[in-house]
């Protein structure tokens, strides 16, 4: 996605955030928004990777932060490098499309601790369309209220991706 679309996007996302009836965000949360926070935008983590399809594409359980469990299927393997370091993550399947979580070097920092998301997108012969740019916090990062699937250790990289949405600051944020 380029500069200018995504932009708009994060635009739309914060108009959502803020006044939609179906915002992640609680009455009292909404009133005192005033935006999300983003890495500027970064083309080197705009990518086109192939997927390696797993042998055995089995299901998998993955508990979540409300303690439930949810199920996927691990399709396939990424690889890709990121400031010349090799990464390798496990891209998920679900009835409504793929997943991507994945916790960077930045977690507990910059970004959320649990981990970020990607849903990316199937391009054919192989090839998906990764942009970390895209990447977003779990709704769990807002409120107790969601339950949100926790990264699994095979997604836990050892480098930074500076790309896609930072943890949330401001008066608005939920504490605890």
């Amino acid at each position: 996605m380029n500069a200018q679309h995504l932009l708009a996007a994060r635009r739309e996302k914060d108009d959502f955030f803020k006044k939609h009836p179906q915002s992640p965000l609680t009455p009292e949360q909404r009133a005192l928004f005033d935006g999300l926070r983003y890495y500027d935008p970064n083309p080197a983590l705009d990518l086109r990777l192939k997927v390696t399809p797993f042998a055995e594409q089995t299901p998998v359980k993955i508990q979540t932060s409300s303690g439930d469990i949810r199920t996927y299927t691990r399709y396939g393997e990424l690889r890709f490098e990121v400031e010349g370091q090799p990464v390798r993550l496990t891209l998920y399947e679900t009835p409504h499309g793929y997943f991507l979580p994945f916790v960077d070097t930045n977690a507990d920092g910059e970004t959320y601790g649990a981990g970020r998301y990607l849903d990316p997108q199937e391009l054919g012969d192989g090839r998906f369309h990764v942009d970390f740019n895209q990447a977003y916090n779990p709704y769990c990062v807002y409120g107790s209220g969601w339950s949100c699937p926790i990264t699994p250790a095979e997604n836990r990289l050892s480098v930074a991706i500076r790309a896609g949405e930072k943890m949330p600051q401001g008066a608005w944020v939920a504490k605890g």
